[in-house]
């Protein structure tokens, strides 16, 4: 299993982005191979990010590109430049 981890600083609204990045880019990542869950967080004063699961790589790379277009299309007006992020390889995994 891999992550991408996008984190974004100085967002207008983290609550908005969360809002549209549920129906709008939720929706996308749901169709996409491989695709396992997208989780968006609040780290407060104005940070924000996401966590998305997939199968593998070559997976979580392709949708990134998928999601990366849909934020610079969809978050323009609540993000200032580009998220940093990360993509690794998920070594352990605690479920309940």
């Amino acid at each position: 299993m891999y992550v991408v981890i996008r984190k974004f600083d100085h967002m207008r609204s983290v609550p908005e982005a969360a809002r549209r990045a549920e129906s709008g880019l939720g929706e996308i990542l749901r169709k996409s191979p491989g695709f396992q869950g997208y989780h968006v967080f609040d780290s407060g004063n104005g940070t924000g990010g996401s966590i998305t699961l997939f199968d593998s790589k070559e997976a979580a790379l392709a949708a990134n590109e998928k999601a990366m277009t849909w934020i610079r299309a969809s978050l323009a007006d609540l993000i200032q430049g580009e998220p940093q992020i990360t993509v690794g390889e998920v070594l352990a995994s605690v479920k309940p």
